[in-house]
């Protein structure tokens, strides 16, 4: 049967874009950025995006389009006679598993928050009470319950109406909305009073910090997060590439989606630390940026509850779009593994969800006493997992079947990488790819393990 494709490019793009673009992007980039010597991250960020981030993701999908097929299978298709690659698809899905068990309930935080600024209900808390809020959402069972099924049911019901009708016009629409709202919001932010103060902290390169942290830590800080942006290492970008035509090089394509991804991360600093520094709050790191400082930063802001409303739909819109891509990944490999129905596999997929996303809802709660790998919670050991085993761990190995004669062969991917129209993948990079991108993934993993 002919696998059922993009029904245009702008949907593969805005898909695949979509599943890269993700919460890290809008509270762990501008925050890295900003305390790595500003623009200078920035340009080194820009340079390992290039020399890693985009050859693996061109593995991925060249993994996905050769084969017609989600990554146990696809393996199948290309591996050599008598060898055990497919066994690394399995670890891609149960990683798919494993991130949509802990990253639906940060998509429902998003989702509670909107729904606080949309009914006001934010905006009636003292300043000084607001840091709370989070500590209540959190700590309340059924609000985080409710918040993650209604993220794992929406996603689904996308997914249920298949490839071009739900995934990709769906993802049209959000990812439309998404690069509109961002546009607004950080024309806003750049005309505060303080906004100027923001934008230097932000990208103006500071040669005292980048000293003053080691020009190694900014290094590596840049090295990550080029590398972990895109999600690659799960094959969760590889399923777009087999339903994405042969009209256009996979080069071409990785520098379109990256090039999204990237702009998503650089304008969301142009939110969020222009406004931070024209109301005089100090910019903080992870979930506390998002959930504890820019609450302070909205209610201090003429109009607070519109600005806020609208910063809230952009991220629930830009974790979303990861969960709805990830999931369909989940579907795809239930269709393509086990032979079920789009219907059957969405139905299983989402039970299956409901039931393994509690976890990491009651970890904040009823669990919270609950302490795993090196004492991390429920959701900090989820993403332990994935972040700094799974991810680097499964990019080597995309990257070594691609490239070693023991696997699917560079020449046979250099070939797919360079179907179609495009910029073409230079064949002297082999040596490259066989002997030095390795060994950069290789101190990305170790670091991680550490």
């Amino acid at each position: 049967m002919k696998r059922t494709g993009f029904g245009s490019r702008l949907g593969f793009i805005f898909v695949s874009a979509g599943c890269a673009i993700g919460i890290g992007n809008v509270w762990k980039f501008p925050y890295l950025a900003g305390e790595n010597g500003g623009g200078l991250f920035v340009l080194l960020y820009l340079f390992f995006l290039l020399i890693m981030g985009i050859p693996v993701l061109t593995m991925e999908l060249a993994v996905g389009r050769a084969s017609r097929q989600s990554i146990v299978q696809a393996y199948h298709r290309l591996e050599p006679a008598g060898s055990k690659w497919h066994i690394h698809g399995w670890f891609c899905v149960i990683g798919c598993y494993i991130l949509m068990m802990y990253y639906t309930t940060v998509s429902g935080w998003m989702l509670v928050y909107f729904v606080k600024y949309l009914t006001g209900s934010i905006t009636a808390v003292p300043m000084d009470q607001i840091a709370g809020v989070f500590g209540a959402m959190t700590g309340s069972p059924s609000v985080m319950t409710i918040a993650m099924i209604v993220t794992v049911i929406a996603g689904f019901a996308v997914c249920s109406l298949g490839i071009q009708e739900g995934l990709e016009r769906i993802s049209k629409i959000m990812m439309s909305a998404l690069l509109a709202l961002i546009l607004v919001l950080a024309v806003h932010s750049l005309t505060l009073s303080g906004a100027a103060a923001g934008t230097s902290f932000y990208l103006k390169p500071n040669i005292e910090t980048f000293t003053q942290i080691g020009a190694k830590n900014v290094m590596s800080a840049a090295m990550n997060q080029a590398f972990f942006t895109l999600s690659i290492g799960i094959a969760s970008m590889e399923v777009f590439g087999s339903y994405m035509s042969d009209d256009y090089t996979l080069t071409g394509e990785a520098v379109r989606i990256c090039a999204l991804d990237t702009f998503v991360a650089i304008m969301s600093g142009l939110i969020i630390f222009p406004a931070c520094f024209s109301f005089g709050v100090e910019p903080d790191s992870g979930p506390s940026l998002i959930f504890l400082t820019l609450p302070r930063v909205f209610a201090a802001m003429p109009g607070g509850r519109i600005w806020g409303a609208l910063f809230f739909l952009f991220m629930t819109f830009a974790s979303f779009s990861t969960v709805i891509t990830v999931f369909e990944n989940l579907i795809a490999a239930s269709i393509d593994n086990f032979g079920m129905s789009r219907k059957k596999a969405v139905v299983l997929n989402c039970i299956f969800l409901l039931i393994a996303g509690m976890p990491c809802v009651l970890g904040y709660n009823l669990w919270s006493g609950i302490h795993l790998i090196k004492g991390m919670d429920i959701m900090g050991t989820e993403d332990f997992l994935v972040s700094n085993l799974l991810l680097p761990a499964g990019s080597l190995i995309f990257l070594l079947f691609c490239v070693t004669k023991w696997g699917w062969g560079f020449d046979k991917y250099l070939a797919e990488c360079n179907k179609g129209e495009g910029i073409k993948m230079p064949s002297w990079l082999k040596y490259y790819f066989r002997f030095i991108l390795p060994v950069l993934i290789l101190v990305i993993l170790i670091q991680g393990l550490i």
